[in-house]
């Protein structure tokens, strides 16, 4: 199955136009040496392996800057896959198109050392024909992210796939709350200073930026991971469109324990929180007896005003 994902080609785009000439891609993250037979098919190996030499070379950051670092680097060297498609932005508000065509090289002393060769196609995607939820996908923060869930909106802005027509016709009782679910998560994310949870916590942010959107685990992507404003407490946000169920309970402390053991400095805590739009009873009743996850219920308000 093909994936797709948007890639950076340095910071600010500021090695495009050499990846674009050179038919490349890559990472760098200050680890030079050659990973060739040291890519595990699991991230997570990966991580334990590199996260301490990363660390080691950059005293000054944190483990979870480090897992971000080293989980790039592993997506870009081992995770995508021949085939795969990349959305690569070229610094002009424009995104490149690429097909990765080949394995891992080290190009020792150059830059983005940990490459792939990429098979750059005469397509340019501009970002103000993007729907707003691929736009968010793309903006969002790292070295590379998966937006494999937008491939049919990629293929149709390609000009290499059909519109489907749909017949059906769907029927929405309350249009406020349908339009806010479909985009729940980039709607908290923008709003985050305008809720009770940013009175004492942060989204998660490295060198200025926010990191915080879709933390890769080994169990699947935390919705949020926050930070309280003295730094001693991580917190795990974990978004449900609609009602809630006890299994989301499991969820959060399968997050929590990853956040402990992986990225917690020994001095931090690690907390949870369930946002959705009403719970059960059985959320309730398991949530009794895990006081370090808390619930929250979203409302939304949608009326018209006539000028």
């Amino acid at each position: 199955m093909k994936n797709y994902y948007r890639l950076m080609l340095g910071r600010k785009s500021k090695h495009a136009e050499a990846c674009l000439a050179g038919g490349f891609v890559g990472t760098d993250f200050g680890i030079h040496q050659d990973l060739t037979g040291r890519l595990p098919d699991e991230w997570r190996d990966f991580n334990k392996e590199f996260i301490p030499i990363y660390l080691d070379k950059h005293p000054d950051k944190t483990k979870i800057a480090a897992g971000l670092a080293c989980g790039a680097i592993w997506t870009v060297s081992k995770g995508m896959v021949q085939g795969d498609i990349l959305l690569s932005p070229d610094g002009t508000g424009s995104y490149r198109v690429g097909e990765i065509t080949g394995g891992y090289t080290y190009a020792r002393g150059e830059i983005l050392p940990h490459r792939r060769p990429v098979r750059w196609l005469d397509r340019t995607i501009n970002r103000a024909d993007m729907s707003e939820s691929l736009r968010n996908s793309c903006g969002s923060i790292g070295t590379i992210s998966s937006i494999s869930k937008h491939s049919e909106e990629i293929e149709l802005l390609q000009g290499i796939a059909v519109p489907r027509i749909v017949s059906t016709v769907e029927t929405v009782d309350d249009p406020a709350a349908f339009a806010l679910e479909k985009h729940l998560e980039d709607f908290l994310i923008k709003n985050w200073n305008g809720t009770e949870l940013s009175h004492k916590f942060d989204i998660y942010e490295e060198d200025g930026e926010r990191v915080g959107q879709q933390f890769p685990t080994d169990t699947g992507p935390i919705d949020i991971l926050a930070i309280s404003k003295d730094r001693k407490t991580l917190l795990v946000v974990e978004l449900k469109k609609g009602r809630a169920s006890d299994v989301v309970v499991g969820q959060v402390l399968r997050y929590m324990g990853f956040v402990k053991d992986e990225l917690a400095e020994p001095e931090q805590t690690v907390r949870g929180v369930i946002i959705a739009l009403e719970d059960d009873q059985r959320t309730k009743r398991a949530l009794a007896m895990v006081p370090t996850i808390e619930f929250y219920r979203y409302e939304v308000s949608f009326k018209l005003v006539k000028e």
